[in-house]
C-alpha cells in the first residue's frame, strides 16, 4: 500500500500546481489538495510512519515542499504557510518534470544538498548502503527503513547468542523479560515463581501484577529450528486446565505453525505465543541484553518559541 503513493518527489509537481493561483497556504491544505490531485485512497491517506506520528502522505508532501523551498520555487513569507515564486511559476509552465535532478540546476539547492550531505555523512557510513539508498524515500523514510534494517540484523545476533547459552539462562531471560514488561512483582517473587515446577508441561508461574491477584503460566522452548505445533499447544492448555489457569504465555526461540496459531485462536484460554522474531523484538524494545550505542534526536522547529505576541 505504501508504495502506491507518490514519492517525494512526484510530489513536488502536485505541489506547486496547487500553489500556482498565488495564495498562500499551510502545508496541511496543500497535502488535503496534493492528495486530490492524485486521488489518494483515505486508506492510504491513514498510512503512518513506523513512529506513527506522520502520515506517509504529509511526510512526503512536507519534503516536496522543503525541497522546492531550497531551490526559491516556493517561498515562506511567514510561519506555517508559503506560496509560489516567479521560478516556480516557470518551472511549473516549463514542461521539464520537477524533480531533484531538475532543482539541481539551482546553486541555491545545490548548496543545502552539500550540508545536508556533510551533516548525515557521519552517521550513515556504517550502514549497509542498501538500507538508505533510495531517492524514492524522504529523509525521514531514510531513517526508518535504516533504524528497521539495523534492529532486523539486532534481532539475528539475539537469537544467535540465545542458542549459545545454557536452557538456564534462557529461563533467566524470560523472567527478565517478563519483568521489564510490567509483569511479576519483584526480582525476587519472579525469581521464584519462575522455578520449574515439574507439573505437567510448566515451566513457571508468574504473577500478573504486583499485587499478585492473577497468575501467568509460562511454558519456555529453547529451539533453533524445530517448529511448535499444534500438539504442544493442546497439551501446554491441558496443563493449564490442571491448574484451573486462564492464562498462559507460550515462548519459544524457533516459530510455531499456522495450526498451532489457528488453535489458540478457538479456545476460550488466553494463551499468547511469542516466537523467536518476536522474542528479540520484545528485548529490544524493553531493553532486555541490549543498549544503547548510539543516540540520533531527530528535532523540529518549536512553533511556540517563535510565536510574536
Amino acid at each position: 500500500m505504501v508504495e502506491t503513493i507518490p514519492s517525494y518527489e512526484e510530489m513536488m509537481p502536485a505541489v506547486l500546481k496547487v500553489l500556482a493561483d498565488g495564495q498562500l497556504k499551510s502545508l496541511r491544505q496543500i497535502t488535503a489538495e496534493a492528495a486530490a490531485v492524485y486521488g489518494i485512497s483515505d486508506e492510504q491517506l491513514a498510512l503512518t510512519l513506523p513512529s506513527g506520528k506522520q502520515t506517509y502522505v504529509y511526510n512526503r508532501v512536507g519534503w516536496a515542499k522543503e525541497y522546492l523551498v531550497k531551490a526559491m520555487l516556493l517561498e515562506q513569507p511567514s510561519r506555517g504557510v508559503c506560496r509560489i515564486t516567479e521560478r516556480g511559476l516557470v518551472a511549473l509552465h516549463s514542461g521539464h518534470k520537477v524533480n531533484n535532478q531538475y532543482l539541481s540546476q539551482f546553486d541555491e539547492f545545490v548548496q543545502y544538498k552539500q550540508m545536508s550531505n556533510q551533516t548525515t555523512s557521519q552517521s550513515l557510513k556504517a550502514k549497509p548502503p542498501e538500507t538508505v539508498d533510495d531517492s524514492t524515500l524522504t529523509p525521514s523514510e531514510q531513517i526508518s527503513k535504516a533504524f528497521a534494517a539495523l534492529n532486523s540484523a539486532l534481532a539475528d545476533e539475539l537469537l544467535e547468542q540465545i542458542h549459545s547459552l545454557s536452557p538456564k539462562f534462557f529461563e533467566q531471560l524470560v523472567v527478565d523479560l517478563m519483568l521489564a514488561m510490567g509483569y511479576g512483582g519483584s526480582q525476587k517473587d519472579a525469581g521464584q515463581a519462575t522455578q520449574y515446577s515439574n507439573d505437567g508441561g510448566i515451566d513457571g508461574i508468574l504473577k500478573e501484577d504486583k499485587l499478585g491477584l492473577d497468575s501467568i503460566y509460562l511454558q519456555a522452548k529453547r529451539y533453533r529450528d524445530n517448529t511448535i505445533g499444534r500438539p504442544d499447544i493442546q497439551a501446554f492448555a491441558g496443563a493449564l486446565d490442571m491448574h484451573r489457569a486462564r492464562k498462559g504465555v507460550f515462548i519459544t526461540t524457533s516459530s510455531f505453525s499456522k495450526d498451532a496459531r489457528e488453535f489458540v485462536s478457538m479456545i476460550e484460554k488466553r494463551i499468547v505465543l511469542i516466537d523467536g522474531r518476536e522474542l528479540a523484538a520484545l528485548m529490544i524494545e524493553h531493553n532486555v541484553g541490549v543498549s544503547t550505542r548510539e543516540l540520533y534526536a531527530v528535532k523540529a522547529i518549536d512553533s511556540d518559541y517563535f510565536a510574536e505576541e
